[in-house]
């Protein structure tokens, strides 16, 4: 008897010790290979390797841009467009633009590559492109590397329950109404690529984790699928980074251009690229989450608000993106729907990030000075936090919000303190253990 009662008290000790690990210590969860949960990466923009191939009625911008550049291709004639190292020379990176340009048709009503230029993303399903953006160059190009070796260590496996869902980041998506063929065509690919690598799991359901513009193509997936669908097939979205409301940054962007911090790189040769960017006027700041009597723009002529961007592209010199801006991304950004799935957003905070920029004579192609303010360092805390203000009447949308001290919008990828949040939310939800909250946004703040 009294062997029976010591057993029972060996095993419920173990079982408080179990919940108290899950609990209270962030980064120590009890998990196995089999009780894993499906896991799926969305990267962010520009986050993936991104092939081409020039055909017959590729013309070249320059003699030096000839199709023999770049000299070493795969037999198919298959190269890496992004990122190559060779968009460090100017006479390239003018190549590396006009390749990577690309038109909207207004007959149409959508958004192609240059003609001759064919792109594709590289193994689809696969962690392989998301890990570094030039496999000879890790050291320097690493981007979901350590996220991905920290849930290898967790028990991940890539291709058994660990996935990757690379796209072409420079497409976005369109209001309904309007075609959107290759943001589509990923929509439909992620969707097909959930359900796969649940059925293949035993029918678990997946947990799908973004990094920056990846959260909106979620967040887009989820509210483009019945509710019948979402509950069967998704388990938990964690978004990274993502930039819910767009970012002062973008305007930046468009205004005159952005090196993105590669060395050499003249913003001016690629800022017709930018701003040929479909995903680009994705993440113009959100006319609804931007106050319309903060300038984000100051130039000696007027200020512009998140409001104003018809004539702030205007004025800026592209007016061919107001048609698009005004028909397809105002209507696509105008209402910001709750899925009903658990939601966890981890964001950076305390580093400093563009909130105004100032063209002192109006000249756009000089660089502006810049007023900072919160946010990751590229989006601003008024757009990574949106959700926590536009859902919280929201009475069936489960919100946690962890923001982490000092971690950049990159950096959130690598940093030790980021990856431990991260790593500890997945065992967390793979533990099953559940609140049983809803409609309630939890914030650590100063995470260390």
């Amino acid at each position: 008897m009294k062997e029976h009662n010591l057993k029972i008290l060996i095993a419920t000790t173990l079982k408080v010790l179990t919940m108290l690990s899950l609990f209270c210590c962030t980064n120590v969860a009890i998990t196995t290979t089999n009780n894993l949960n499906p896991l799926i990466l969305i990267p962010g923009n520009g986050g993936n390797q991104l092939e081409a191939k020039l055909t017959t009625q590729y013309k070249p911008s320059t003699l030096i841009c000839d199709p023999w550049y770049p000299p070493f291709k795969k037999k198919n004639g298959w190269f890496r467009l992004w990122f190559d190292t060779t968009v460090l020379l100017a006479p390239f990176t003018r190549c590396f633009a006009s390749r990577m340009t690309l038109y909207y048709d207004k007959q149409l009503d959508d958004f192609f590559n240059a003609p001759g230029v064919l792109t594709r993303v590289p193994r689809f399903g696969s962690t392989y492109s998301l890990l570094y953006l030039d496999p000879s160059l890790k050291v320097v190009t690493d981007y979901m590397a350590p996220l991905v070796e920290s849930l290898e260590q967790l028990g991940y496996i890539d291709g058994e329950n660990l996935f990757g869902a690379p796209y072409d980041f420079r497409y976005g998506l369109a209001a309904p109404g309007h075609p959107s063929r290759v943001g589509s065509k990923f929509l439909n690919d992620l969707k097909i690529l959930i359900e796969e690598a649940s059925n293949s799991n035993g029918g678990k359901p997946v947990i799908l984790v973004s990094h920056s513009l990846g959260g909106l193509y979620v967040l887009e997936l989820l509210n483009r699928n019945p509710s019948s669908w979402r509950k069967k097939f998704v388990k938990h979205f964690i978004a990274l980074s993502a930039p819910w409301g767009g970012t002062v940054d973008e305007m930046f962007t468009f205004a005159s251009g952005n090196s993105l911090g590669v060395p050499l790189v003249n913003p001016l040769i690629v800022r017709n690229e930018q701003r040929s960017s479909e995903s680009n006027l994705w993440l113009l700041p959100n006319p609804k989450m931007f106050d319309a009597e903060k300038p984000l723009v100051t130039t000696p002529n007027r200020n512009y608000s998140a409001h104003d961007m018809v004539d702030f592209l205007k004025d800026i010199g592209y007016p061919e993106g107001v048609y698009p801006y005004e028909t397809r991304i105002l209507p696509l950004i105008a209402k910001i729907e709750a899925p009903e799935v658990d939601i966890t957003c981890i964001v950076g905070e305390g580093v400093r990030t563009p909130e105004e920029l100032f063209y002192r004579n109006g000249d756009f192609d000089e660089p502006p000075e810049f007023l900072y303010g919160d946010g990751d360092g590229t989006v601003n805390m008024v757009s990574l936090l949106a959700l926590e203000k536009l859902w919280k009447d929201e009475k069936n949308q489960s919100l946690k919000v962890i923001k982490i001290e000092g971690v950049s919008h990159t950096s959130i990828l690598k940093d030790k303190v980021a990856l431990d949040e991260i790593i500890g939310e997945i065992s967390r939800i793979n533990s099953n253990v559940q609140l049983g909250l809803s409609n309630v946004s939890f914030a650590i703040s100063d995470a260390k």
